[in-house]
């Protein structure tokens, strides 16, 4: 039976993958950068929709008591009428209410995420970084015929004398 031969992969081959590997790593950060300043955008609109809409409600619904209050000292057709309005847009603040704060958590849920994916590939172009400058740096030259000290024994040195 004839065996496989096994592919060797070129180091050529291997630095490109590595070096788009990196180069995709940096556009993914950017993307996310850019992503987080467009739905942090959006998140604080719909909070200052979501604040808007609670202190229009609190004022319909300070009107509505007084209405009630009027059709109860006199129950005629415009005391009701305004009571009936009051109500209305009361139940029409309400249901854009309840489509922005579904909105809202959508957007505070997408946003966390991708704090969570920026955060994560920080962390990875931080440590490639370190690993690069630990690679790249240069080797220590090693001095070519650097001297070494002369033994002289100490012998010669009392016959010289």
């Amino acid at each position: 039976m004839a065996q496989a031969k096994k592919k060797i992969v070129k180091g050529e081959a291997l630095v490109t993958a590595v070096d788009s590997a990196l180069s995709v790593l940096e556009t993914i950060a950017t993307n996310v950068a850019k992503s987080i300043a467009i739905v942090d955008k959006d998140n604080k609109k719909f909070s200052k929709e979501a604040k808007r809409l609670s202190k229009k409600k609190a004022v319909l619904m300070k009107k509505k008591k007084n209405a009630a209050i009027r059709v109860k000292k006199s129950p005629i057709a415009d005391n009701k009428k305004a009571l009936k309005a009051v109500e209305k847009e009361i139940a029409a603040i309400v249901k854009i209410a309840t489509k922005n704060t579904m909105l809202k958590t959508a957007t505070t849920e997408e946003l966390n995420t991708l704090k969570l994916a920026a955060k994560r590939t920080a962390a990875y172009n931080k440590s490639l970084a370190a690993a690069d400058k630990i690679l790249n740096k240069p080797k220590p030259k090693k001095k070519k015929g650097a001297k070494k000290p002369a033994i002289v024994e100490i012998s010669s040195i009392d016959e010289a004398a």
